[in-house]
């Protein structure tokens, strides 16, 4: 993952992306009631600083695939980061919580929607806790979070 996501290895989206796949495929075969297939793939906005440092979002590149394979939408700017933040990676859980408040906008009716965020890392959850925020003031139906690594971090 860090590979990945700090040292410009971009070559193994296309594995991760599939590793998401079979795993949401796993859990929706298991209780396809419960587990319903997204209408669109959201993803996780880098600040466009961030994203011109950087090379590329990962979030993106996870997700377009994964659209593809799923036959679903994907809209890649409905969201956007409205205020640059300091990398939550440098942040204590406690510094964590403020950091993203009013940090992401929404600009596309997505009311009705089942929602499928794409995110690389969740630790805390604040991100995708701000970003459903965001969502649900746009009457989407149903959020499920999707990621590759969901690490723990102590306040």
């Amino acid at each position: 993952m860090k590979q990945f996501k700090f040292h410009g290895r971009i070559e193994l989206w296309q594995v991760l992306a599939r590793k998401m796949l079979l795993r949401w495929l796993n859990v929706y075969r298991l209780d396809p009631e419960r587990v319903e297939k997204p209408d669109v793939l959201l993803t996780v906005p880098l600040h466009r600083r961030q994203h011109w440092r950087r090379g590329f979002n990962q979030t993106e590149l996870l997700a377009q695939p994964l659209a593809r394979w799923l036959r679903c939408r994907y809209h890649t700017h409905a969201l956007r980061r409205v205020r640059h933040t300091p990398l939550q990676q440098h942040l204590r859980a406690s510094e964590r919580r403020y950091n993203l408040r009013h940090a992401f906008a929404c600009d596309q009716d997505l009311s009705g929607l089942r929602v499928a965020l794409v995110d690389d890392v969740v630790t805390t959850g604040n991100t995708v806790t701000e970003i459903c925020r965001v969502l649900q003031a746009q009457g989407v139906a149903h959020i499920q979070v999707w990621c590759l690594c969901r690490t723990l971090l102590g306040a």
